[in-house]
C-alpha cells in the first residue's frame, strides 16, 4: 500500500517499469504506456502493435474522465456480400479477412499527446533495448507459446521473428530477441506514427497483407485515426461502473451489474452456489443481449439507454428463477478464452490510466510481417457474415470487440482501476471481481486471487478451488459442469482512498504479473 503511485500488470517486468517512469516523474499514462509497449515482447502471443486498444482515463488537474476507442476497422474492400460471392460465410481466426487495420499504436499516440508528459520516442526506448539485447520469457507466457508452435511454423514471418532458431516455442527461462521489430520501433520512434501508417512501414505491411490475400490498402492505413467516445456507466451499490460503449462489450459487464443488483448476495458463500448460479444466469442473459445488439455504432443502432434502463434490468431479471436454470435454448458466449494484456497504473497527483491492448487470440492471427516483425490481429474473426445483423462486415466498418478497461468511482471520483482478461470472459471477470469486493468485502489481491467460473455453451466451467459439492449443487439446478483446463482470464486492480491517499494494488495469479504501490 502506498500514497505516491501504483502500478499493476500482467509481468514484473513491465511493472518495474511503469514504476520506474513514475519515479522518474512520468505521469500514469506514460507509465502504462511504456509498460504496455515492452508487454509486446514478454507475452507477444497476446498483444503488440499489429493489435488494438482501448483506455479509460481520470485527469486529476480537471477532474474529467476520458474513454478513447483505439480499435480497428475492415479495409474498405472487404464486405459480407463480397464473402458470401466467394462462397465464405464465415470468417476464421486464421484468415486474412481477419486482419483489421492496427489501432493500437495510434491510440498510444493520441493518449501521449492529450494526458502524458513524455513522447512516443521515449515511451518506446524500453521497449527497443529489450527488443535488441532479449528479454527472459516468464512461465505462463511460455506455456501459452507452446500451444501455438503449430500456428507459427505455417507462416514464413511467425517462423522468423517468433520462434527459436531449431523452430520451437522458447522454454520458460530462454532469451527471446526481437532485431527486426525493434528496427520499426525505431522507424517509429524517430519518424512517428505517420511511418506505421503512411509511411514506408505502411507500405511494407500492406504489401505483406496483400500478399497473403487481404484487400488492404495504403488508404486503409492512412485514414484511420482512434477516437475518443463518452463512457457509459450503470449504479452498482454506490458505485459508477464505467465502461467503454460500444463496439466493445463492456455493456455486457454493465447488463449483469443491472441485473444481479436486484438480488440480495449478504450472506451468501462467495465461492458458493448461489452466487455462481446467480452470475451464470445473468451473465446468460447479457451475454444474449451483446449477441443481438452489440456492434459498431456508426453501421448499427445500438440502444445503450434503453438496454441500461431499469425497466429492461427488471424485465431481464424476472427469468431467472433462485432454484433452476434458464431453459438451454437461451443464447451463450460463442467465443472462449483470448488473449489480451491489461494494466492499472495511478501517479501521486490521482491521475488514472485503467488501459487495454491485445491481439486477440493467441499471436492473432497467427502471420507476422517479415520485413517488420509486426503480428497481425484477428479481430475480424469477431464479425459475422450476415448481411443485416448489426455486427455483419463492411467496409471500414469495426467488430464487436471484447477488450474492457474498467473505473469505478464513488462521488466522482475513482475508488477502483481495473480489468479482467480472457475474450468472452471479461464482462463476467469484471463482475466478479467487483462483487468480490463490494459484495464480500475482499482487499484488491483476494478479489484476484479467488476462484472463478464461466459458462460456455456446453458446461459451467469450474476452476480448481470451487467444491465438487459446489458443482454438484449446479448441477441439481439444471447448469452441466465441467472442471475448466485453464484458468479462467487474469486481472489487475488498483484502489484508492481518495480521503487519505493511500493505493493498493493487486495481480492475478494466473499470469505471471506483480503489483507495486510507492
Amino acid at each position: 500500500m502506498g500514497a505516491r503511485g501504483a502500478a499493476a500488470t500482467s509481468h514484473p517486468l513491465s511493472t518495474a517499469i511503469a514504476i520506474e517512469v513514475l519515479r522518474a516523474g512520468g505521469n500514469a499514462i506514460d507509465a502504462a504506456l511504456t509498460a504496455c509497449s515492452l508487454q509486446s515482447l514478454l507475452e507477444p502471443h497476446n498483444t503488440g502493435i499489429g493489435g488494438d486498444c482501448f483506455a479509460l482515463i481520470w485527469r486529476s488537474d480537471t477532474q474529467s474522465l476520458h474513454a478513447l476507442n483505439g480499435s480497428g476497422y475492415a479495409p474498405q474492400g472487404l464486405s459480407d456480400a463480397r464473402l458470401l460471392a466467394a462462397g465464405v460465410d464465415r470468417i476464421g481466426a486464421e484468415d486474412v479477412h481477419a486482419i483489421t487495420v492496427p489501432g493500437a499504436l495510434d491510440a498510444w499516440n493520441r493518449l501521449l499527446h492529450d494526458h502524458g508528459t513524455r513522447s512516443l520516442a521515449e515511451i518506446l526506448a524500453p521497449t527497443i533495448d529489450y527488443a535488441e539485447h532479449g528479454v527472459v520469457i516468464a512461465e505462463r507466457a511460455a506455456a501459452d507459446w507452446a500451444l501455438e508452435i503449430g500456428k507459427l511454423r505455417s507462416d514464413e514471418g511467425a517462423r522468423g521473428q517468433l520462434l527459436t532458431p531449431s523452430g520451437d516455442a522458447p522454454r520458460a527461462g530462454e532469451v527471446m530477441r526481437y532485431p527486426t521489430l525493434a528496427r520499426t520501433l525505431r522507424i517509429v520512434a524517430a519518424d512517428g506514427v505517420d511511418a506505421f501508417y503512411r509511411g514506408p512501414l505502411a507500405r511494407t505491411l500492406v504489401a505483406t497483407l496483400n500478399r497473403l490475400g487481404g484487400t488492404h490498402s495504403l488508404a486503409d492505413f492512412a485514414e484511420f485515426a482512434s477516437f475518443y467516445v463518452e463512457p457509459i456507466r450503470t449504479e452498482y451499490r454506490g458505485l459508477d461502473i464505467i465502461q467503454v460503449p460500444p463496439s466493445g462489450q463492456g455493456l455486457t459487464a454493465l447488463l449483469m451489474l443491472n441485473i444481479l443488483r436486484g438480488f440480495d448476495h449478504r450472506g451468501q458463500d462467495p465461492v458458493g452456489a448461489d452466487r455462481f448460479h446467480l452470475q451464470i444466469e445473468a451473465g446468460r442473459l447479457a451475454y444474449g443481449i451483446r449477441d443481438t445488439y452489440v456492434a459498431d455504432p456508426a453501421f448499427a443502432d445500438v440502444p445503450v439507454e434503453a438496454l441500461l434502463s431499469e425497466a429492461f434490468a427488471q424485465r431481464l431479471r424476472e427469468r431467472i428463477s433462485l432454484q433452476r436454470a434458464m431453459p438451454v435454448e437461451m443464447v451463450l458466449p460463442r467465443v472462449g478464452q483470448s488473449d489480451t494484456v491489461y494494466l492499472s497504473v495511478v501517479d501521486g497527483a490521482g491521475n488514472v490510466c485503467s488501459l487495454i491492448n491485445s491481439l486477440f487470440h493467441h499471436f492473432g492471427v497467427g502471420k507476422v510481417c517479415p520485413e517488420t516483425g509486426v503480428a497481425f490481429q484477428n479481430r475480424g474473426a469477431g464479425f459475422r457474415v450476415q448481411p443485416g445483423h448489426p455486427n455483419s462486415v463492411r467496409p471500414r466498418k469495426r467488430p464487436l470487440h471484447t477488450i474492457i478497461p474498467a473505473m469505478a468511482l464513488r462521488g466522482g471520483r475513482p475508488v477502483l482501476s481495473f480489468g479482467v482478461m480472457g475474450g468472452a470472459y471479461q464482462p463476467t471477470g469484471v463482475v466478479h471481481t467487483l462483487q468480490n469486493v463490494v459484495d464480500f468485502g475482499m482487499d484488491v489481491q483476494e478479489a484476484l486471487d479467488a476462484p472463478r467460473g464461466f459458462r460456455l455453451a456446453g458446461a459451467f466451467e469450474a476452476e480448481r478451488g470451487i467444491a465438487e459439492s459446489v458443482l454438484g449443487e449446479l448441477q441439481a439446478r439444471g447448469h452441466p459442469v465441467a472442471r475448466a483446463a485453464f484458468p479462467w482470464g487474469a486481472g489487475q486492480m488498483i484502489a484508492m482512498r481518495p480521503e487519505s491517499g493511500l493505493l493498493s494494488a493487486g495481480s492475478d495469479p494466473r499470469r505471471d504479473g506483480v503489483a507495486v504501490a510507492l
